[in-house]
Order: C-alpha cells, then sequence, then structure tokens
C-alpha cells in the first residue's frame, strides 16, 4: 500500500459482547484486510459500576487519513447501537478507539493521538503490548513491552477464549488471574 501506515484499534464491549466484539472485527476486516489479533481479555468495568467489558487490540494497515479512520470507526460503533452523545463513563454495545495511527501526536482532525488510554489502562496497553511489543510510543518513547513491564496500576484483567469466523482466536484461562505490569503478566 502506498502511504500506508499502521494504526492499532482498541475494541471495547459490555453490552451483548461476543456479538458486538465480532461486528466490529468484520468491519474492520471488511474494509481494511487481514487483522493482526490481540488476546481478548476480560476486565472490570472502570469509572462507573457495570458488566464486565471485553477488550483487544487490532493493527492493520491503511492509507486512510485520521479523519477518514476515525469517521469509519464513529459509524461502525453507531451501526452497533452505540448512541453519539454516550456519556463517557457508560455502558458500550461497541467502543472502537484509534489508539495510533503510525507515528502522529498531538490532535489530529479532532483526534487526540496517541490515545491517552494506552499509558492509563490495562485493557488496552496489555494487549497493544502483546500485539507490538517491540513498537514504541511515539511520545513517551518506550517500547510498548517496556511501558507494560512498568505499568503498576492495580487493575484486573484476564485472557478469554474467543471465536470468530470459526476460529480460537484468543484462549482464556481456566479461572480468573490478576495482572498488572508490577507483577510482570
Amino acid at each position: 500500500m502506498t502511504g500506508a501506515v499502521t494504526v492499532y484499534i482498541g475494541l471495547g464491549s459490555n453490552r451483548d459482547r461476543e456479538r458486538h466484539i465480532r461486528a466490529g472485527l468484520e468491519a474492520l476486516s471488511d474494509r481494511y484486510g487481514p487483522l493482526r489479533i490481540s488476546t481478548v481479555y476480560e476486565s472490570r468495568a472502570v469509572g462507573f459500576d457495570g458488566t464486565n467489558f471485553l477488550n483487544l487490540v487490532v493493527g492493520f494497515q491503511t492509507p486512510d487519513s485520521v479523519a477518514t479512520l476515525s469517521h469509519f470507526l464513529k459509524d461502525v460503533e453507531f451501526a452497533n447501537g452505540r448512541a453519539p452523545d454516550a456519556a463517557k463513563f457508560s455502558p458500550r454495545s461497541l467502543d472502537l478507539d484509534l489508539l495510533t495511527h503510525g507515528d502522529a501526536a498531538g490532535t489530529v482532525a479532532g483526534v487526540a493521538l496517541p490515545r491517552a488510554e494506552i499509558l492509563e489502562n490495562a485493557f488496552v496497553l496489555r494487549p497493544l503490548a502483546e500485539l507490538a511489543p517491540d513498537d514504541h510510543h511515539p511520545v513517551d518513547g518506550r517500547s510498548y513491552r517496556e511501558l507494560w513491564a512498568a505499568y503498576d496500576r492495580d487493575q484486573a484483567l484476564w485472557p478469554v477464549s474467543f471465536t470468530w469466523r470459526g476460529e480460537l482466536i484468543s484462549q482464556g484461562e481456566s479461572f480468573a488471574t490478576e495482572t498488572h505490569g508490577k507483577h510482570g503478566h
């Protein structure tokens, strides 16, 4: 692809989770082709009382601008029941967040890049570190592997089994475990 950049997208859902995550993967794959897909993790809601979330990160190459990609992600969210005026800390049918767009840093087309949640939430950083361990945060400069190893917030997160297109794309554990960067998981 001429002029293509690597992008990473965070997917999350806590309402009809499996269906909405699959719908997000389908939409991204249909438009952008093969996806690199992290393990799917379950985590508790952050910032509000709610059903646990499923979260993962996908990566792919695209020539799309930040504006074009961001518009597409919002269209997919709305097509999957996301209210345009949904509060920041509230249940989500499907949340698609542009985490990085190449090495872009700052506000681009109204989107803050890289997304702040990379450094704040285990459910974003852990799958990103798994998918792109040697890629570097565009502002911090450290690799995602280094950032995850240094992560010291106590957020519960555990891998879950997940199938998409008839294939097991994520293998869960037989029991939930507490994992966060402080223990290097």
